[in-house]
């Protein structure tokens, strides 16, 4: 089955278009990213922006014209924490369907979880080990979820109210930003993770896999990919001490300077840094010394729970 997803997230939203067999494998046919901060204003004013909301019907617009060129047999699309956080998120979801027709749903943090680990699960070789636990890290843009398990099976998730759009508002007013702007961001992102999950489910956790767009740009930036290469991203082993200097280096840049880093793209220079504080925050939170990162997210996962798989394929992409 040929099938689209669309995730319209908090700080990007995103495209994937792929054949899915019945058996779970999965081969990508077209993949976008476009950075459209949807979430801007969101945690003050409890309301998407209009100037937001045109960003993402700009991509929209892009995004459906590949679908119908691609003769796809089912979309799906997903809307996260930026619209179940605002009081007019409702309305934004109705607005994208009857323009779109690509049947949005605004999913909740569960979901969001259930989905996020299905695709970081999906293609691996270890899902046999029952006894291996590990977690999945998906740092969004208005929330971080952790979901823990073990092969195909979730066993503990939560969806956090921490993200890179979100704690960028909340904290950094400087340019480059204060060292007391981190210190702050830093502390209310180790209090959230650790009030989330509790000692015995962190104590469990061996082995963690991070996803989305701070992971992958990390991954990118560290090996200076220009351009991005997903097959030299999906499978990176990014250390936590790497991850610390990374964050040195990135906040000690302006925002123009963090724009020409090699590696990251400009449209995510802005949030980068709450980004990359949280990553390593919730991987001191587990107690993890490295993460895989994984080009496979939410969007894979919805690709297979859309196509009502049976799981287990490799695939491709």
């Amino acid at each position: 089955m040929r099938i689209a997803v669309i995730d319209i997230g908090t700080n990007s939203t995103r495209l994937l278009i792929a054949d899915v067999t019945r058996d779970g494998r999965v081969t990508e046919l077209e993949r976008r990213t476009t950075v459209t901060r949807l979430g801007q204003g969101v945690d003050h004013t409890g309301e998407l922006q209009p100037e937001a909301m045109a960003r993402v019907y700009a991509a929209l617009d892009t995004y459906k014209k590949l679908i119908d060129d691609h003769d796809v047999e089912a979309t799906t699309g997903v809307l996260t924490s930026a619209v179940r956080d605002a009081r007019n998120g409702a309305q934004f979801t109705t607005t994208v369907n009857d323009r779109y027709a690509i049947g949005a749903r605004t999913i909740s943090g569960d979901e969001e979880a259930r989905l996020t680990y299905l695709g970081a699960t999906s293609d691996r070789t270890d899902n046999a080990t029952a006894d291996t636990r590990r977690v999945v890290i998906d740092v969004g843009g208005g929330s971080t979820e952790l979901v823990a398990g073990h092969g195909t099976t979730v066993d503990f998730h939560v969806s956090t109210q921490a993200g890179v759009v979100r704690q960028t508002e909340r904290f950094i007013r400087s340019d480059p930003p204060r060292a007391e702007e981190l210190q702050l961001l830093q502390q209310e992102a180790a209090e959230i993770f650790e009030q989330a999950v509790p000692q015995q489910e962190r104590d469990r956790v061996t082995q963690g896999i991070a996803v989305a767009g701070t992971a992958t740009s990390c991954a990118a930036i560290l090996q200076e990919l220009d351009p991005y290469d997903p097959a030299k991203v999906h499978g990176f082993r990014l250390l936590r001490a790497q991850a610390e200097m990374l964050l040195a280096r990135l906040a000690d840049l302006t925002l123009e300077e963090r724009r020409h880093v090699t590696g990251l793209h400009p449209d995510r220079a802005p949030a980068i840094v709450a980004g990359v504080i949280l990553l390593v925050e919730a991987m001191r939170t587990f107690d993890l010394d490295e993460v895989e990162v994984s080009e496979h997210d939410i969007l894979r996962g919805a690709a297979l729970d859309r196509a009502g798989t049976t799981g287990g394929g490799t695939g491709e992409g």
